[in-house]
C-alpha cells in the first residue's frame, strides 16, 4: 500500500513536470523539483531532532504512569464499560489493560508509540477469537475506536507547529479535542449499529451520558465566545492540560513510591528506540510530497476541488489544508509530510495550516491500521471494520473543517 502510494507521488510528479515543460514551456520545473528534494531532506532532519525529544519525553512520563498503577486503575475504571461493549472479553483479561494503554498513548497524541501497544492488544484479543481468519466483534470495535483517533492531548501536532515557528503551538488544542470527539462518537455508534450493542444499557449510559452532557455544555459555553476568545482559551487549556498531566503523573508516582527518575529514563529509552526508526520514513515521504508540490500536480488537484467548492457557493480557504486529509487514511508519515509542507507553504498559523493540523490530530491512518493490526494476527475477513472506520475518519475531517471555521473564522 505505502509502496504504491510513494511511487505514485513520483510518477504523478514526473507526468506533471513533463506536461509543464512540453505544453507550458516551463523548463525550470525540473530545477525546482531537484531543489525541493534536497530542501525536504534537510527539513526531515530538522523535524526529527524535535521528534526525538517529544517521543522520548512522553514515553518517559507514560512509563511513570504505568509503574504508578495509573494505567491499571484506568483499566479497572473502564472495565464495566468494556464488559458491555466487548462482552466476549472476560473481566481482568490482559487485553483490557493493553487496550487502555493504547488509548492512553493515542490520547497523548503518541501515535507511533501507540502502535506497538495496540499490536499487543490485538494479539491478546486474538487469543479469544474462535476464528483464525475472521475479525471478532471485540477486535473490530478496538480497531475502529483506534482508527477514530481519540486524541486528548495532541503533543506531536504541538511539536510540529513549534518546529515550524508557531508563536502558540497549542492554539489548536480545543479544535482537535472537539473534532476527535466527533470521529470517536461516530465510530462507536456505527459499530454499535452493526454489532447491535446495547448502548442503552444502564452501565453504558452511566459512562456516555455524563461525557455527552459535559461536552454539550462545554460547546454551549464556547458558543458564547468570540473567535479571539476561543483561540485564547484553547491556548490556555492546552498548556494547562499539558503541564497538569506531567504533574499528576509525577505526584502519583511519588506517592506510590515509584523511582520516578529511573522510570522516566526507562521509558525515554523506549521512546528513543521508537523515534530513531522514523527518520527514513519521514525523509521518504517529505521528499515525495515536496516533489509533488514542486511539479504543480498537487496544485492542479486542489484547483479541481476548489472549483467544485466554489461552484457550491462555499468558502474555499480550507482546500489548501486538504492534502493531509487525502493521504491520512493511507499513511501517517505522508500525512505528517503534507502537514509540514502546508505549514511551510501557507504559513504555520494560516487558516489552511490550522485546518491541516486539526485534521492531523483528529483522524487516523485507517488503511494502515487495518493492514498492520489485522495482518499481525492473520485476519483476512475484516467484516464491517473498513466501513465503520472510514465513516469515523470522514466525520473527523468534516468536523475539523467546521470547528476551524468556528474558532479561526
Amino acid at each position: 500500500m505505502l509502496n504504491g502510494l510513494w511511487l505514485g507521488f513520483f510518477l504523478v510528479a514526473a507526468i506533471s513536470a513533463m506536461a509543464q515543460w512540453l505544453v507550458g514551456g516551463n523548463a525550470g520545473i525540473f530545477a525546482a523539483m531537484v531543489e525541493s528534494i534536497f530542501a525536504m531532506a534537510k527539513l526531515s532532519v530538522e523535524v526529527m531532532v524535535l521528534l526525538f525529544g517529544t517521543l522520548t519525553l512522553w514515553l518517559g512520563f507514560l512509563k511513570i504512569a504505568e509503574q504508578a498503577g495509573i494505567v491499571e486503575w484506568l483499566a479497572k475504571v473502564l472495565g464495566p464499560l468494556f464488559a458491555r461493549l466487548m462482552p466476549e472479553v472476560p473481566p481482568g483479561h490482559p487485553a483490557l489493560g493493553l487496550i487502555t494503554m493504547n488509548f492512553a498513548a493515542n490520547g497523548l497524541g503518541l501515535d507511533n508509540a501507540a502502535t506497538p501497544i495496540g499490536l499487543k492488544a490485538m494479539r491478546a484479543l486474538q487469543t479469544l477469537n474462535p476464528s483464525s481468519t475472521t475479525a471478532s466483534n471485540a477486535q473490530i470495535l478496538f480497531l475502529v475506536l483506534n482508527a477514530s483517533s481519540l486524541t486528548l492531548l495532541p503533543v506531536t501536532v504541538f511539536m510540529y507547529r513549534a518546529q515550524q515557528g508557531a508563536p502558540d503551538p497549542t492554539m489548536v488544542f480545543l479544535p482537535i479535542l472537539l473534532a476527535t470527539s466527533v470521529s470517536t462518537l461516530v465510530g462507536l455508534l456505527s459499530v454499535a449499529v452493526m454489532q447491535r450493542l446495547r448502548l442503552w444499557d444502564p452501565v453504558v449510559l452511566a459512562y456516555l451520558v455524563p461525557g455527552a452532557l459535559l461536552l454539550g455544555g462545554f460547546m454551549a459555553f464556547l458558543g458564547t465566545l468570540s473567535a479571539a476568545a476561543l483561540a485564547s482559551l484553547s491556548s490556555i487549556l492546552g498548556n494547562l492540560t499539558l503541564f497538569g498531566v506531567i504533574i499528576v503523573f509525577l505526584i502519583i508516582g511519588a506517592l506510590k513510591r515509584v523511582q520516578v527518575y529511573e522510570a522516566f529514563v526507562e521509558g525515554a529509552k523506549e521512546g528513543f528506540d521508537v523515534a530513531k526508526s522514523l527518520l527514513p520514513y519521514l525523509v521518504a515521504m517529505l521528499v515525495a510530497v515536496g516533489v509533488l508540490r514542486a511539479s504543480g500536480a498537487l496544485e492542479v488537484a486542489l484547483d479541481g476541488i476548489r472549483h467544485a467548492v466554489n461552484w457550491m457557493g462555499l468558502d474555499t480557504r480550507f482546500v489548501e489544508g486538504l492534502p493531509t486529509a487525502l493521504v491520512k487514511p493511507f499513511s501517517g508519515s505522508a500525512a505528517r509530510a503534507m502537514l509540514i509542507e502546508t505549514m511551510q507553504a501557507q504559513g504555520v498559523d494560516s487558516f489552511p495550516a490550522l485546518v491541516a493540523a486539526t485534521i492531523q490530530g483528529s483522524t487516523e491512518t485507517t488503511f494502515y491500521v487495518l493492514a498492520v493490526y489485522f495482518g499481525a494476527v492473520g485476519i483476512q475477513r475484516v467484516r464491517h471494520a473498513v466501513g465503520c472506520a472510514l465513516l469515523a475518519e470522514f466525520s473527523g475531517v468534516v468536523a475539523a473543517i467546521c470547528v476551524c471555521y468556528w474558532f479561526f473564522g
